[in-house]
């Protein structure tokens, strides 16, 4: 029985019409990547302190004192509070001279500063302006009683990505991966634009989480259909190399963004544009033929690709599909797979909870990781830039490792790596800074390079016909950590290591359940529910990873796909 890939098999892996869309599909994950950690520009916490009114009559030396001094690591003004303001205005009108310790000033009466009471910002607060101009923390004022909407709003955000997973999976699969690729981006654009106009903190909340529903969505959904169009090594350098890089060039790009634009609502107008740019891309960009096949639309796919043989100057063959295989494809279609597929089966449903687990871990790790950084070190704009930049070595390692190497060794390898990296920071933290940066990008990077096989894992062991719905499912997951990931650096008040210890041994869970993992290295890739029963079984680590004869016979009868190698980015 004649098989998707070697029915295409006469359009060759390179020829023009494969070029255009490849290019084509990783500029629209340039929109995704640009918005994806927006959120640390947009909410964005600058030093502050309380307002001193310009009316308050105070004398010089009392505006210079009359905030707080606290030890916080070091000496600095409090955020939060300044002397009862009543009180200093008199003592100013009274000409007593502020002290900082019990030795009266020659020229006066010298007061000592603890003695005072102290009171909230009551005037409300004034922000430092030396990296922006603006950010929604200080027009919202979104900081002491009022700090918890800080994470809280990078929360929702992330959960509207969690949301938009669920629904544009199932929607994906349904109605197919060019309308809900556009889709996203186009709602990437529209909510990107109604956020620089909310008028307060809810409203802003609201949009940002709609903003949220398009971003990994796009990304997902342009992974999967340059998957499923583009074969052999054309698609591992698509999905684990040039899609990744792409997607962390928009990344890079916002920093400098921000740079140049300093006020938040005019950068969120900005972040609009990749978006709006992407959106004439609709008529460039063919729907997956691979996943016409499966929903029975043969006379559309068949179409697409007699185009595409005219694109590349090829003859296509007079038949292309086999009609044993359509009428198998339209049986199978009959059954509509939906997500419960994902559950269904014991075999089915483990595979499915060890790969929503190692999502849900990675992603705790890598946002823990990238919101820590952005945070800790000099300016944020630059430190942001090279932390990401950190990425472009780990796509490239995952592309090596995907071309040669088994999934299961390289994702264990990686991840070992970044995790065993990020435990060892414990012992650097205080006393080698620069070692323990070292560290800290060392565990970026293997973790990242973990995430690209995790992508191409996820791919290489889900159905054509639900591969869409897995994806998004594991990225849902992904989601559930990203929101978590904001209140990671919280731990630290119980104990200071306790963010990176978290974050180490998620990583090193998500070794050890990976052994469990059948091996997708150089195995067909599934088009159906009852292969992927067959050829992908969940395996106790101590047992052979090779089929049974039986069960090598079944596949045979199911696919006899030559080698595919289906590859993906996080």
């Amino acid at each position: 029985m004649q098989d998707y890939e070697e029915s295409v098999s006469f359009l060759g892996t390179w020829g023009p019409f494969q070029k255009r869309t490849f290019f084509l599909l990783c500029l629209t994950t340039i929109p995704s990547g640009y918005n994806l950690l927006a959120v640390i520009f947009l909410l964005a916490t600058p030093p502050h302190q309380c307002y001193i009114p310009d009316n308050s009559n105070l004398s010089q030396d009392w505006i210079q004192t009359s905030i707080p001094v606290q030890m916080a690591g070091q000496l600095e003004r409090s955020s939060c509070s300044r002397y009862e303001m009543d009180q200093v205005q008199n003592l100013s009108a009274l000409g007593t001279r502020p002290s900082l310790d019990l030795i009266h000033n020659l020229s006066g009466p010298g007061l000592l500063l603890s003695s005072l009471k102290q009171e909230g910002c009551k005037d409300g607060w004034t922000y430092s302006t030396e990296h922006y101009e603006s950010t929604v923390v200080t027009e919202f004022n979104l900081v002491c009683r009022d700090q918890w909407k800080q994470p809280l709003t990078s929360v929702v955000y992330f959960l509207g990505g969690l949301f938009g997973c669920f629904i544009s999976g199932q929607m994906s699969d349904r109605f197919g991966r060019k309308p809900v690729l556009f889709g996203a981006i186009t709602a990437l654009s529209i909510f990107s634009s109604a956020v620089a106009f909310a008028p307060s903190w809810p409203v802003f909340t609201m949009l940002f989480f709609l903003l949220g529903l398009g971003q990994i969505t796009s990304y997902i959904v342009a992974f999967v259909l340059g998957s499923e169009i583009l074969i052999g090594s054309t698609r591992v350098l698509f999905s684990n190399l040039c899609l990744p890089w792409v997607y962390v060039f928009g990344m890079m790009v916002l920093p400098v963004t921000a740079y140049l634009v300093r006020s938040w609502r005019h950068l969120s107008l900005t972040m609009a544009v990749p978006g709006l740019a992407c959106i004439p891309l609709w008529w460039l960009i063919p729907e997956s033929p691979r996943w016409l096949v499966s929903r029975g639309r043969f006379q559309e796919a068949e179409l697409l690709l007699r185009s595409a043989a005219l694109d590349n100057r090829v003859e296509a063959p007079h038949v292309i599909f086999l009609s044993a295989n359509v009428e198998k494809a339209k049986s199978e279609k009959a059954e509509s797979p939906n997500f419960l597929d994902l559950l269904r089966t014991a075999n089915i449903r483990q595979i499915t909870f060890i790969l929503w687990f190692m999502w849900f871990s990675l992603s705790v790790s890598y946002f823990g990781l990238s919101f820590n950084m952005s945070g800790l070190y000099g300016n944020p704009f630059l430190n942001y830039f090279l932390v990401t930049a950190v990425e472009l070595p780990a796509y490239a390692a995952s592309w090596l490792a995907a071309r040669s190497l088994p999934r299961r060794l390289s994702y264990i390898s990686f991840t070992l790596l970044g995790a065993l990296a990020l435990l060892l920071i414990q012992i650097t933290l205080y006393s080698y800074p620069t070692l323990t940066l070292t560290l800290v990008l060392l565990g970026k990077f293997g973790l990242l390079a973990g995430a690209g096989v995790l992508y191409m894992f996820t791919g290489e062991l889900s159905p054509t016909v639900i591969r869409n719905t897995a994806m998004s499912s594991c990225a849902m997951f992904s989601r559930v950590g990203s929101s978590i990931s904001p209140y990671l650096l919280q731990l630290a008040v119980f104990n200071e290591f306790l963010p990176w210890i978290v974050v180490g041994s998620l990583s090193v869970l998500s070794v050890l359940v990976c052994v469990f993992l059948p091996e997708t290295f150089k195995q067909p890739l599934p088009d159906t529910i009852q292969q992927m029963a067959v050829t992908q079984r969940f395996r106790w680590p101590w047992a052979s990873m090779s089929l049974s004869e039986d069960d090598g016979k079944s596949a045979k009868d199911q696919t006899t796909a030559p080698e595919i190698i289906c590859t993906t980015h996080l």
